[in-house]
């Protein structure tokens, strides 16, 4: 009973701070303190969530006894840019994304 998100475009650092809210709570408790986090990846990550618990329902597993089992968020793809700087020169910028996993089990 997981969910995966692939290729989220902000970098894994900044959304592994949402993931530690939520990292080991029972479900409900985790979809009521991710929707009160000030980050721009609550919003996906909230997602990823309710995802996971629809396939934690269509295998038929009570929603009131599941737990976040399992949260990674893992490095995806980098974009690289560049931009253009004094005399001629150019400097590298990384666009990061990420991949979050979320694995529900039973208490």
């Amino acid at each position: 009973m997981k969910a995966i998100l692939k290729n989220y475009r902000q970098s894994p650092r900044k959304v592994r701070l949402v993931a530690d809210v939520v990292r080991g709570k029972k479900i409900n408790d985790a979809l009521a303190a991710v929707a009160f986090v000030d980050k721009r990846a609550a919003g996906p990550f909230e997602k990823v969530l309710k995802s996971a618990l629809a396939n934690a329902i269509q295998a038929g597993a009570n929603p009131a006894q599941l737990i976040v089992k399992h949260v990674s968020v893992d490095k995806g793809v980098t974009q690289k840019r560049f931009m253009p700087r004094a005399r001629g020169s150019a400097s590298k910028i990384n666009k990061r994304s990420s991949h979050i996993t979320v694995e529900l089990g039973l208490k």
